[in-house]
């Protein structure tokens, strides 16, 4: 009976122990994840664990019509909701993830290098080094386009794929992909 009594009390010692280095290490979690104390790992660490809302960023991009032979030019119009920020192409120093744009090629139409817009400088909190250029409220990236003499005639959707790291004034969240159709009309 003793025995089962200390066994008992080490038990009860050892789940009390236990619950308080978990109830530490959460307030440990939720220290690192408030704190605005970026290092040279700031865009995968400052808010890892949290996400902003999916439609913070949305990318859309316009029909374009060209001819068989010829060349055009899509825009890719990137809307990025108030309070947030992400990085612009290129960005502000190389540990940060730029907003990056990769289109598959289509039949017979063949994507060209996007040429992104200049990005607005800001200086947020957690930016000791500096500020940051980044694309706020609404830009268009833009997309040269190729179309082979024998592409077929009609429409067709390229698969576009956008990567982007939305930012708040305190901290940035984990990159992203966003998926769009980039939508083109061979004439």
């Amino acid at each position: 009976m003793r025995r089962n009594n200390f066994v008992l009390i080490l038990c009860s010692l050892l789940f009390l122990s236990l619950t308080a280095c978990s109830q530490s290490e959460n307030a440990t979690k939720q220290t690192a994840n408030t704190s605005a104390s970026p290092s040279s790992t700031e865009s995968e660490n400052a808010s890892a664990s949290k996400t902003p809302p999916a439609d913070v960023v949305r990318a859309e991009a316009s029909n374009v019509e060209i001819k068989s032979g010829g060349a055009g030019e899509a825009s890719v119009k990137l809307t990025v909701a108030n309070g947030y920020h992400i990085n612009a192409n290129p960005p502000s120093f190389p540990y940060l993830k730029a907003t990056e744009l990769t289109v598959e090629p289509g039949a017979g139409v063949t994507p060209g290098k996007p040429v992104y817009p200049a990005g607005v400088s800001r200086q947020f909190a957690f930016s000791k080094e500096g500020p940051l250029s980044v694309y706020e409220g609404e830009t268009a990236i833009k997309l040269p386009l190729n179309v082979a003499g024998n592409a077929k005639k009609g429409a067709q959707n390229l698969k576009g794929h956008l990567r982007i790291q939305a930012c708040n004034e305190e901290a940035c969240f984990p990159p992203r992909t966003i998926e769009m159709p980039v939508p083109v009309t061979v004439k």
